[in-house]
């Protein structure tokens, strides 16, 4: 006779998302974003059970959207048996409070997801004093949904509640928390800084790149790291610095955190100590994911987040990969494109099957050569650099 089993893991959320159009983000622009979150929230372990957007010229400062669309909202869940909602744009803590008492059901903004996700993946000190960092900025000013309830219950006029009281409380623990961290992460930052003073003689690359693109997967092929490489978005979140030697050139290879857009801005500046990697760098490795229809965005977003933390200006060599992915005719339609367009050198591969490989440790390897004569003239190099003949 057949068992009945009773599942003991923990049921997933059923979650809708939702998307909000408005003069500046048109119906098909916020498909492509909403997408996007479907992939976080996959990454995050909920299962989405529905993608909605709704129209909205004016920002509803209590609800984000109007009360038409609440309703609308609410229905979605009642009829599905939802469990979560969550929205492609960040909410206010009112408007977090009042959407999760109108629906009745947990509401997450794009910013909480993210960072629920990198809660999940952070796996050393750093990364987890990172995360945490990042946490306790974003929830600070959004302590009042906790103890509304409190608030309601005691307290009277001219007297504070006992849900006034325990925000405050928090509050005070939260910043003390919060300063902690900062001190920890600026002492992780000096030594850090020790470190790679020590290797100044040293060419830096790093590789950088929207999330998910394989950055990884070339990190791993270049230098045999040994680096996690998941189909999944932020599977990678500490930087990983490992030394290679292409046709007798040596350097420093560095694989970092990937960039998305609408990255919260408390984790750029929480992972200032991962993203220095970055700016320090002598040459950065641009990884774009061809087969992603979204890739020419893809890279106005890591272009802007490197303006952000100051390495627009580094020299960058675009690495096109999954180049295996896409037709024959379209890689040559890009090749073309690219090369009339853009001035930046740039490699089609596939760090997955190697196509290609060779040209781009012969382009990475031309590129470093020439850092070290103009930066590190005092460092003696005897590269042998073979035709592209030879390497093909």
């Amino acid at each position: 006779m057949a068992k009945n089993y009773i599942s003991t893991a923990p049921k997933k959320d059923l979650a809708l998302l939702v998307g909000v159009t408005h003069r500046n983000v048109s119906f098909d622009r916020a498909e492509e974003f909403l997408h996007e979150l479907s992939a976080l929230a996959d990454t995050a372990g909920f299962d989405v059970a529905e993608m909605t957007t709704v129209s909205s010229d004016r920002m509803n400062v209590a609800t984000f959207v109007g009360s038409g669309k609440v309703e609308e909202i609410k229905k979605k869940i009642e009829s599905k048996g939802l469990t979560l909602v969550v929205f492609d744009d960040e909410l206010s803590p009112t408007q977090l409070r009042n959407l999760e008492e109108a629906l009745k059901v947990k509401v997450m903004d794009r910013t909480a997801l993210i960072l629920e996700i990198f809660s999940a993946h952070a796996r050393t000190a750093i990364a987890k004093a990172q995360v945490e960092l990042a946490q306790l900025q974003y929830r600070l000013p959004r302590l009042t949904r906790m103890w509304t309830h409190l608030s309601r219950e005691r307290g009277g006029i001219g007297l504070k509640g006992a849900g006034e009281q325990e925000i405050e409380t928090d509050r005070r623990v939260i910043r003390t928390r919060i300063a902690q961290l900062k001190r920890e992460l600026e002492e992780i930052k000096r030594q850090a800084e020790t470190r790679r003073k020590q290797r100044d003689s040293i060419v830096k690359v790093a590789l950088v790149g929207y999330t998910n693109v394989g950055k990884s997967t070339l990190m791993n092929a270049l230098s045999k790291a040994g680096v996690l490489a998941e189909n999944k978005l932020f599977a990678t979140l500490d930087a990983t610095v490992r030394r290679v030697t292409l046709f007798n050139v040596p350097f420093l290879l560095s694989d970092t955190v990937g960039f998305i857009r609408k990255l919260p801005p408390g984790l750029v500046e929480s992972f200032h100590s991962t993203l220095q990697e970055v700016r320090e760098a002598d040459l950065l490795l641009h990884v774009v994911d061809v087969s992603n229809l979204q890739y020419v965005e893809h890279i106005k977003t890591v272009r802007e987040t490197l303006t952000e933390i100051g390495a627009a200006e580094t020299p960058t060599v675009y690495v096109f990969n999954k180049c295996d992915r896409i037709s024959e005719r379209d890689l040559e339609d890009l090749e073309r494109a690219w090369n009339i367009r853009d001035n930046y050198p740039a490699v089609f591969v596939s760090a997955e099957t190697r196509h290609n490989f060779d040209v781009l440790r012969l382009t990475v390897a031309r590129k470093v050569a020439e850092i070290y004569a103009e930066k590190y003239p005092e460092v003696s190099l005897s590269p042998h650099f073979p035709s592209l003949y030879e390497t093909a």
